[in-house]
């Protein structure tokens, strides 16, 4: 019998072909083709499964019955369970994503060890052996109970038969870049293995109403490592930001079927672990400085209001094209906002480079962060400073107007708690609070000392 003949698969988009290529023509990825044995995907296999099929009994909507409320199990911080909705859901499959080092095997090995005080759980590593596993959780201070089991494998087949026993409340797999399927040929890591094996392991979570966790890498740009489908597949996907080098870690829901995508947990690395910050906003601010470029922004992570200080330096340039950086910002947003600076208040930037910084290793997403950055760099270029009694917040437009923001009561309500007398913000906020703007002009003609 002929050998099969293998295809080449992109490991970024999945699109497979006849035979190696440098670059994926489907989404552009340099290197990302890996050989792999042809699964029976052709008329024959079609022909197999046609037929075979009955159809589906439907009920109307008054008729399906609906399900008990069931108890979610706690993780002991109540911003991360705010996060998840209320906790881990029995049967739902939770994805944690985050660069490497930012404490994801931190935070999972203090929630296994909370969980495991009235519940069964079991964490299962790819990466580590058990004794490494064991080493940090006696630095996080885990009390040694019969209840937390631990186990090291890179076989989904493995992880799923255990999960399928209903002994464990919670399973947490570390990772599932890690896990393979014996019945493919290609490499852990690659789309068929990733795909594959979490289809494994969310079934088993389904059948045996058991909670599980899966770790996720990411790529370089900061996407989840793997096939978009993974996302898709599971209930719930958390998002692990921050600087691992220092500053606060921010757990965010970037998809959950159980809960809100507006809440965020803010998280501060210590030496027996990660540790909720009670007060973001006024540690951010404690070392600030008010010289110019300084800008304290009232911004939303989530639903939870907070004070940031956004940095602007302006320099000449030394060279025919002048630099533009940003730690914590859009660039594309940065360079929008200098040409609306130039063009509406003449201020000249073509001859500048210019940096800006979020305090903190925060990752700025938020609209209304644009009147605060543009009036940072208006002020670092001019040599002004803003009062230290102000906060600042408003989306700006192309034509230099100040657009509304959402969320502006707690916004508002999070600057009075820490001392400040007024806020900058968009004329349409009423507010005693708020001393109105109509445009960037204005905002800097009136407020730049």
């Amino acid at each position: 019998m002929a050998r099969a003949k293998s295809q080449f698969i992109c490991q970024q988009c999945g699109a497979s072909y006849p035979k190696w290529v440098g670059k994926c023509e489907n989404c552009g990825e340099w290197n990302s083709l890996v050989e792999q044995l042809p699964v029976d995907t052709g008329a024959s296999a079609v022909a197999r499964s046609s037929g075979k099929g009955k159809a589906l009994t439907t009920l109307r909507l008054s008729e399906t019955a609906t399900e008990t409320k069931q108890a979610r199990l706690a993780t002991g911080i109540a911003d991360l369970d705010a996060v998840l909705g209320g906790g881990f859901l029995p049967g739902g499959v939770v994805l944690v994503a985050g660069q490497p080092g930012i404490g994801k095997s931190t935070l999972l090995a203090q929630v296994a060890a909370f969980i495991a005080r009235q519940n069964q759980v079991l964490y299962v590593s790819g990466e580590e052996s058990v004794s490494q596993v064991k080493l940090r959780a006696e630095r996080l201070g885990a009390v040694d109970s019969e209840s937390l089991q631990l186990a090291s494998s890179n076989s989904a087949e493995d992880i799923a038969a255990s999960i399928q026993t209903g002994h464990y409340n919670l399973v947490i797999v570390d990772s599932i870049q890690t896990l393979s399927l014996a019945d493919i040929a290609s490499a852990p890591g690659s789309v068929s293995q990733i795909t594959n094996s979490s289809n494994v392991i969310i079934r088993a979570a389904k059948a045996s109403n058991t909670a599980v966790i899966l770790v996720g890498h990411v790529t370089k740009e900061g996407s989840i490592a793997g096939p978009k489908v993974l996302e898709h597949l599971v209930d719930v996907v958390l998002n692990f930001e921050g600087d691992r080098y220092g500053g606060f870690r921010v757990v965010r829901a970037q998809k959950n079927r159980y809960g809100s995508t507006n809440e965020a947990a803010i998280f501060e690395m210590h030496e027996d672990g990660l540790q909720i910050v009670a007060n973001p906003s006024a540690s951010l601010l404690a070392e600030r400085q008010n010289l110019d470029g300084s800008i304290v922004l009232a911004t939303m992570e989530g639903a939870r209001p907070l004070l940031v200080e956004i940095q602007a330096l302006v320099n000449p340039t030394n060279f025919g094209y002048p630099k533009r950086a940003a730690s914590g910002f859009d660039l594309n947003r940065l360079n929008l906002l200098v040409a609306v600076l130039e063009k509406r208040t003449k201020l000249n930037l073509s001859d500048k480079d210019i940096y800006i910084n979020v305090v903190g290793g925060l990752k700025l997403s938020d609209p209304a962060a644009d009147l605060a950055v543009a009036m940072a760099i208006a002020s670092a270029s001019a040599g002004r400073k803003l009062s230290d009694e102000a906060v600042v917040f408003g989306e700006v437009g192309l034509g230099g107007e100040v657009r509304s923001a959402q969320g502006w009561h707690a916004r508002v309500k999070e600057a009075k708690k820490l001392g400040f007398t007024y806020a900058i913000a968009p004329k349409t906020h009423k507010d005693a609070f708020v001393r109105g703007v109509g445009d960037l002009r204005q905002a800097l003609i009136d407020y730049l000392q």
